[in-house]
């Protein structure tokens, strides 16, 4: 099948972790520093921080927390890893936290022989815990439910500063060095074809306040900038005369790079090391739907396609068919959990082979069970599509994931109206399909394609007698 969009270029970990290690190297660097010398002062923390150092280290007495123990043990395990992690304890952690929770994402910049090298570091938590969370330890305590409410009310917490106006969530939108407006942010919100280059192209692209990117364009708060919406006409949607012709293609839900597609999906299934198969009755959370049926049954050997966003990305969901909402929920997760891998594999376009940064990023397949994330289910207008299901993953920071008004009253809903969106933090998505609907995607929806919100990216079609579906 032949697309009708545009394919843009790709860096599969741009915008979670910096492509540029010396940028990667400097933000830990500083913010040991930082630790090291709040540390040896013992200043006290970010009274959110303390809380959470609370939960973790749990009521005074002889013996270690469960919590705090597996802390312990991921630092020591990470610090075999890679040898320039410089935050090597749960206290220098700490430290570095509050230094993270009282401000917004910037771009952190070095210096190489005096030449400036910045990057956007859109999710700092994460980076904090991007080795560390590739550990044995980390995915025992990550998953467990104490922690993910401990990790819960903190960015609860970061997430109301990030979300009020005029309450300095908005001062790194800017433009000066480390300002999301400066030549570096423009080149970076410009990437993988988001936007033409500098300010005009960004009014071009994005509703804003004003037109000034040295007042930030006018937003209040990151959050403001963070679900920032488009222009009139920037996404535009092929929506063909013909009917039958435009009811049969499947539209791109989210601003997004493509993952992988499966086939012949599983009720149940178990993660390994590699492969990480998806397995409905977990994804769902064993719900049953409004009829008593469990909605996993209703995709069992059905088609998945899942493709995720960057910080950069439009953070915004619209549905990719027209129909009716069926149901939608939000679902409670882990934040930071990734299966633990033995790095970068061969031919990563990015990362040398065994290179153990970006696991959360090699992880999406089983955060489909595990992060927290947003559930719709659409039954579209084409019977030959008839009941999909869309999942919004929210990937570690605060990952708030908003339903829509047409989504809550379940009403009937266009390819391209707005299903929800994600506040500040990580993203990737999911579409599922059942397995009656025989589905064609475009020739160049491929892996580590990065797709634009509203592109056709498949179609369906009358499914031939004894049709075996292929492996994918």
């Amino acid at each position: 099948m032949a697309s009708r969009r545009e394919v843009t270029a790709f860096t599969r970990y741009g915008g979670w972790i910096p492509s540029d290690e010396r940028v990667y190297r400097g933000f830990h660097k500083r913010l040991a520093l930082f630790a090291g010398k709040k540390r040896g002062k013992s200043v006290p923390h970010n009274q959110i921080v303390q809380t959470f150092a609370d939960a973790i280290n749990g009521p005074p007495g002889p013996e270690k927390s469960l919590m705090r123990t597996l802390f312990d043990n991921i630092f020591l395990q990470a610090a075999k890893e890679y040898n320039f992690i410089k935050i090597t304890n749960f206290d220098d952690l700490l430290y570095a936290l509050d230094n993270v929770v009282v401000k917004p994402p910037e771009f952190e910049i070095v210096e190489d022989d005096g030449i400036p090298v910045g990057e956007p570091v859109g999710v700092p938590i994460y980076l904090l815990l991007d080795i560390p969370s590739n550990t044995a330890a980390a995915y025992d305590l990550f998953r467990l439910p104490a922690f993910n409410d401990a990790m819960k009310a903190l960015l609860k917490s970061w997430g109301a500063f990030l979300s009020k106006p005029n309450g300095g969530s908005n001062s790194s939108l800017n433009t000066g060095p480390t300002g999301w407006f400066s030549e570096a942010g423009f080149k970076s919100l410009s990437a993988q074809g988001r936007m033409p280059d500098g300010p005009a192209g960004f009014v071009e692209t994005y509703v804003s306040p004003n037109t000034d990117p040295i007042q930030g364009f006018g937003y209040t708060s990151w959050d403001e900038f963070f679900v920032r919406e488009f222009q009139k006409g920037a996404r535009p949607t092929y929506v063909p005369e013909n009917h039958s012709l435009a009811i049969s293609l499947i539209h791109s839900a989210c601003e997004s790079t493509v993952l992988r597609i499966s086939t012949r999906v599983k009720k149940h299934d178990q993660f390994w090391l590699k492969g990480q198969p998806y397995s409905l009755y977990n994804i769902l959370d064993s719900d049953p739907g409004p009829s008593g049926v469990k909605r996993a049954d209703q995709f069992i050997g059905g088609t998945i396609y899942q493709a995720f966003l960057s910080p950069q990305d439009y953070h915004r969901w619209h549905s990719p068919v027209n129909g009716k909402i069926v149901d939608g929920y939000v679902l409670d997760g882990s934040y930071y959990a990734v299966i633990p891998d033995a790095g970068a594999e061969i031919g990563d376009p990015d990362l040398v082979p065994g290179d153990p940064r970006g696991g959360l990023i090699r992880s999406q397949p089983f955060l489909t069970l595990s992060a927290t994330r947003a559930v719709i289910f659409i039954e579209a207008e084409n019977p030959l599509i008839g009941l999909m299901c869309f999942i919004g993953l929210g990937m570690c920071e605060v990952s708030t994931c908003e339903l829509s008004k047409k989504v809550r009253n379940k009403e009937s809903i266009t390819v391209g109206e707005e299903l929800g969106m994600f506040h500040f933090g990580g993203s990737s998505h999911v579409m599922i399909f059942n397995n009656k609907a025989a589905i064609t995607f475009a020739d160049d929806v491929l892996p580590d394609t990065h797709i634009k919100i509203n592109s056709i990216i498949a179609q369906v079609h009358e499914k031939p007698p004894k049709d075996t579906p292929k492996v994918g």
